[in-house]
This record gives C-alpha cells, sequence and structure tokens, in this order.
C-alpha cells in the first residue's frame, strides 16, 4: 500500500504540552498534505504518526524539531513505519 508514500511515527520530548503543539502540528500538516494524528502522551511528550508524500512528512518532521514558538523542544524520536492509507489528520 505504500505507492510513494512513508509513514512516521513521531515523539517530540520536552515543554510541548500546553502550548498548542497538538493544534499546530494539525495546522501544519494541513499545510504540507500529510495525513495521520497527533495526541499527548501522560509522560508530558506528544506523539503523531504522519503519512504522505516522502518530502511532505520530512518537512513536518523538521517542523517538529522546534514546533510553534512557545513550545521547548528537547527532542525528537520518528521512526519509520510501514504507509496504512491513512487520510484526513486528527488531533486525538
Amino acid at each position: 500500500m505504500s505507492d510513494g508514500l512513508t509513514r512516521r511515527h513521531v515523539v517530540v520530548h520536552g515543554g510541548v504540552q500546553g502550548v498548542f503543539f497538538r493544534d499546530s502540528t494539525r495546522d501544519e500538516a494541513e499545510r504540507q498534505g500529510v495525513a495521520g494524528w497527533v495526541r499527548n502522551r501522560d509522560d508530558g511528550a506528544v506523539e503523531a504518526v504522519f503519512e504522505g508524500d516522502p518530502q511532505a512528512v520530512e518537512r513536518l518532521v523538521d517542523w517538529c524539531r522546534s514546533g510553534p514558538s512557545s513550545a521547548d523542544v528537547e527532542s525528537v524520536e520518528a521512526d519509520e513505519e510501514e504507509p496504512q492509507g491513512v487520510s484526513g489528520f486528527e488531533v486525538q
């Protein structure tokens, strides 16, 4: 099902909750045409899955390294996964 798509599972650590990181990620994903989801984790991190054109997904992963101006990103983990053919972008 990959057909030129890539999928990345991303975990962003730092001061990333309560700073509109999820909403900003959704807005940036929509600008890039990337599908997936984003949610807060109990450990204070933000977790996301991005799927779409490889260059657009990489731009979104790069964006996560700084996030919105109110965020204090310490580190980003981004692992490749098998594309699932998802559509739309959801804040969970």
